[in-house]
């Protein structure tokens, strides 16, 4: 080997070591490069799933018929669903607004005269606000019940022969149209809010502590809390500023509806928009760098709002230990209410719910921010 080619092995060999070294010197470079490729492949391995099981459902049954009972043990016997009994249509549909049934299987009164006629006929209505969700229940329901009474036709009961007996009449409650966008534009008003919160203001006021301005802050007589406050406020507008855009976009745009109150929509993007400042300005002052405040601020903020928050995955339908993780997350709460707000309308209950928890975030993030911008220089 040449001398020329020997010293530029030397030099590459050198230049590899060093940054070897700086590599496992940096945790962060090596938490991003491990850590994270390995949390992505355990969670959309095992933790996330577009399936749908013991999905709650509501039966009607108007008149009792021994084909009545048989869709009804049709739909015991399937793991995807989970039916429950109710008596009246009008207290199924209580229970479909209020959340706590995604579908209702309703078979009116007619129903074994019609069977006999060989006309049967089945009313499912689906909460269409997850219409991910609604598609894939109606799949298992219409199945469901079609198989359970093709059964008896070719049994020879009821004097049927042949299948095609039973007309499905499907209708999506909150989404008429089935249409995905009223799905996903109200959680982009989540991802959003996360996005001009925590990880912008991370990295804004990190880059201050970089520079050493925020800390000539310190020889002044503001106190930590005023600090604290003026750094939300001008965010806050900018946050404002974003959620009258998705307003607008959602109503203009893509046409998606606001069925719920403008006020509790306003009031509870605006906590959400200050628990993710309030998060933001945590990162920024326990890292106190820019690279390592985006790492983090990417890691805890945007990836659980955007894969834990019930924006793309029915949280419902995945293990225990992701749900409850979940349960830790803001964007969890605000997602479920937002949605709610758009689709299905005012559900004040849910709204005070909702605007507690993140009240208590927002306290308690108030006061670790505190501590992250106390007078004292390291």
């Amino acid at each position: 080997m040449s001398a020329t080619g020997s010293g530029f092995v030397q030099r590459l060999t050198a230049l590899v070591r060093k940054e070897m070294r700086q590599m496992v010197r940096d945790r962060s470079n090596l938490l991003v490069g491990f850590l994270l490729p390995l949390a992505l492949i355990l969670l959309f391995g095992y933790g996330l799933s577009f399936d749908v099981r013991n999905a709650p459902v509501a039966v009607v049954i108007d008149t009792p018929s021994v084909a009545a009972r048989e869709v009804v043990s049709g739909l015991e016997g399937s793991r995807y669903l989970a039916p429950r009994r109710v008596t009246t249509m009008a207290e199924a549909e209580h229970l479909l607004g209020d959340g706590r049934v995604d579908a209702i299987v309703h078979l009116p009164v007619d129903f074994a005269r019609r069977y006999a006629a060989s006309r049967a006929r089945v009313q499912i209505v689906l909460n269409g606000i997850d219409s991910v969700t609604a598609s894939t229940l109606e799949a298992y329901l219409s199945g469901s019940i079609s198989k359970t009474l093709e059964h008896r036709v070719d049994r020879g009961e009821g004097g049927l022969s042949g299948a095609g007996q039973v007309e499905i009449v499907q209708r999506f409650w909150f989404n008429e149209t089935s249409n995905s966008t009223w799905y996903l534009v109200p959680g982009l008003v989540v991802l959003i809010m996360t996005l001009v919160g925590a990880f912008l203001t991370s990295l804004l006021v990190a880059r201050e502590w970089e520079r050493g301005t925020l800390e000539s802050l310190f020889v002044t007589p503001v106190r930590p809390l005023e600090i604290v406050l003026a750094k939300l406020a001008p965010y806050i507008l900018v946050g404002l500023v974003d959620l009258a855009m998705c307003l607008v976009a959602a109503r203009v745009l893509f046409d998606v509806p606001i069925r719920g109150s403008l006020l509790a929509v306003l009031v509870s993007s605006t906590m959400y928009l200050i628990v993710s400042l309030l998060l933001g300005l945590w990162i920024s002052g326990a890292t106190r760098n820019q690279f390592a405040a985006s790492q983090v601020a990417l890691l805890t903020s945007f990836m659980p709002a955007m894969m834990l928050s019930g924006f793309v995955f029915d949280l419902r339908n995945v293990p225990i230990g992701v749900e409850i993780a979940a349960q830790i997350v803001p964007a969890t709460h605000f997602m479920t209410l937002i949605k709610t707000l758009f689709l299905a309308g005012t559900d004040w209950a849910m709204v005070a719910r909702s605007c507690t928890i993140l009240g208590a975030y927002a306290l308690l993030l108030t006061l670790l921010t505190r501590r992250t911008v106390r007078k004292r220089l390291d």
